[in-house]
């Protein structure tokens, strides 16, 4: 029944519209009250023509239909039947906006939470799996909750109100269908909770499928490259067979339900009409009221068999809640104590105080690092994959916090700061360019989103993309397709750094920015970013060691540590770990 809770508290995100819920709610029991209603007024017609047609059969004098009495009951079947239509499109209308509403409420926290998520969430977390838990869980939930709470709603009604009516009528022949509803209850709860650990089975292996095919389109030419199509296929395959394997189980058992609460229906069919064709044949129960209480076991056992067929949406979406839900109680970023802001303005000052720090407590990565850096210096951090570069640059950026020791911008403690406050002084270029689906003004203005087109086209020039942007079709207009594969890699790295300038931070972060393009492109993106870091501090992260030499100070890292430290020319003279590097680097540069 876990799935049945998590269902449960999605009233968190329809309570808002209670109003118009509660409409619904009075719609539905409107609706019911009109279904219970019809087998009884049948009945009075039925009775009625019953007895006028004996009395015609006896040769009752005056004997004959009474068609003023059986106007009367057409006229309150109409009646009736514009309340069951009339309640019906109230209800579904107003629950169709609540369901709406709410599940765009429930979208919007969604994103609120992954934006205050720890970035190391999403480092053990497949991407598609994330989105489907945003597009398709979301999705069989809304589904759910649309075709099948007022039908659930309306069935239990139906149940109710049909027993009532029955007990009217005949109290023995009420019990014998009213001892037949918790048979058919307990099939109900026994088929959901074997199916439900399936259901959420199916859950995850298509958030499983999600993920990784769309890290397959991310990687298509990859593995074109590389002749992997085959394993692709076979990999794809072989999560799509755990998919189906999850999906038949969860399907199949679920459909049982259907069968064998129709068998329970039959059963109570079958008594009822024995005996009440004994009853009717004593004259202690008209034709009438026997059709009736025939009907009122169709209303009784048709909702048990319509909830049933729907338990496997209900249990799909209690799956796709628990994963929602999953997500929504994520830990999120802790920030600890605000003590104190930083100036608008910062000088610059960087301090790594004996910092220590582990993606798993089993595994440290880093122990007592210590760094100083000087406003306006520009610092180099080379090393091998793996060495920790990346991993120091988060720690300033407060994506990770350390675990011993500070880490001081200006003299102040990074931790005693918000996230906010601290990186709205920072400006970052990433190896990986960012872009998204609008015009490359846009794209441009995202680093200081009130800049004037001016401004982001005098930001443009600075790094040196301004006369590319003007050769586009429709210039600063054009609009970047949703994968940004209509410009090059390059131009994209040109774009952020534009980016970059607009926002004119005070710390500048550039992770290997010039790793994935040509010498010509190095060359101009090299001359943007040395007109971006100027007056900056700034934090180069890069491969190409030719790049780096004018650097104030380099940190050559490896295992997480700090293994050389000095300028270029002074770490060359030790003859150690960098100096082997760069004279690999220089001798690959010459025999090419």
């Amino acid at each position: 029944m876990k799935g049945l809770k998590q269902i449960a508290r999605l009233w968190v995100y329809l309570r808002n519209y209670r109003g118009q819920f509660f409409i619904s709610i009075f719609g539905t029991v409107l609706l019911s009250i009109s279904s219970a209603l019809e087998p009884f007024i049948i009945g009075l017609a039925i009775t009625e023509i019953t007895a006028n047609l004996a009395d015609i059969v006896r040769g009752i004098e005056g004997a004959g239909m009474n068609y003023p009495y059986l106007t009367k009951v057409l006229i309150a079947y109409f009646i009736r039947g514009m309340f069951y239509h009339g309640s019906q499109y109230i209800s579904q209308y107003t629950l169709t906006n609540v369901v709406q509403k709410g599940m765009r409420d429930l979208r919007n926290d969604i994103s609120s939470k992954i934006n205050r998520m720890p970035v190391s969430y999403f480092d053990k977390h497949q991407i598609g799996d994330i989105l489907s838990r945003v597009t398709s869980d979301i999705d069989a939930i809304t589904n759910a909750l649309q075709q099948s709470l007022i039908q659930v709603l309306n069935g239990v009604l139906g149940i109710a109100f049909a027993i009532v009516m029955m007990l009217t009528l005949n109290f023995s022949l009420a019990l014998i269908v009213i001892m037949t509803i918790p048979i058919a209850i307990l099939v109900a709860r026994v088929v959901i909770a074997k199916s439900q650990s399936s259901f959420r089975g199916q859950a995850d292996a298509l958030g499983d499928l999600f993920g990784f095919t769309q890290e397959n389109l991310n990687g298509f030419t990859e593995i074109k490259l590389y002749g992997k199509e085959e394993d692709s296929i076979k990999e794809f395959k072989r999560r799509n067979l755990n998919l189906r394997e999850h999906g038949f189980k969860a399907s199949f058992i679920s459909s049982l339900m259907a069968p064998i609460v129709g068998l329970v229906s039959n059963l109570a069919y079958i008594l009822v009409a024995m005996i009440g064709s004994f009853f009717a044949f004593n004259g202690t129960l008209t034709i009438g009221n026997l059709q009736a209480f025939v009907q009122y076991v169709w209303q009784v056992n048709q909702p048990i068999t319509t909830i049933s067929q729907l338990s496997g949406i209900m249990q799909s979406a209690g799956a796709a809640a628990g994963r929602i839900f999953e997500l929504l109680d994520e830990p999120e970023e802790v920030q600890g104590m605000v003590m104190t802001t930083l100036p608008e303005k910062v000088q610059g000052t960087v301090e790594f105080d004996h910092i220590s720090f582990s993606y798993n407590e089993k595994n440290p990565l880093m122990t007592d690092i210590s760094v100083h850096v000087n406003p306006g210096e520009m610092v180099a951090i080379v090393g091998p994959t793996g060495a920790g570069k990346t991993t120091l640059v988060n720690l300033l950026m407060r994506f990770y916090d350390v675990d011993g020791g500070s880490i001081k911008v200006d003299g102040v403690d990074i931790k005693k700061l918000t996230r906010s406050d601290l990186r709205k002084h920072f400006g970052m270029v990433l190896q990986d360019a960012w872009l998204y689906q609008d015009t490359v003004m846009e794209n441009l203005r995202f680093g200081k989103l009130e800049a004037t087109d001016d401004e982001v086209i005098h930001a443009a020039d600075i790094a040196n993309v301004n006369h590319f942007i003007q050769t586009l079709p429709n210039g600063y207009g054009m609009e970047i397709n949703q994968e940004a594969s209509n410009i090059s890699l390059g131009q994209k790295q040109l774009m952020t750094i534009a980016r970059t300038v607009l926002a004119d931070p005070d710390i500048l972060i550039l992770d290997e920015a010039t790793s994935s393009v040509d010498t010509r492109l190095e060359k101009l993106i090299q001359e943007a970013m040395d007109k971006v870091m100027e007056g900056r501090t700034s934090f180069v992260i890069a491969h190409r060691l030719s790049t780096i030499r004018n650097a104030d100070l380099i940190l050559v890292m490896d295992q997480g540590s700090i293994i050389e430290q000095g300028t270029h020319d002074s770490l060359l003279e030790q003859g150690g770990f960098y100096a082997n590097l760069y004279n690999s680097q220089f001798s690959a540069t010459i025999s090419e």
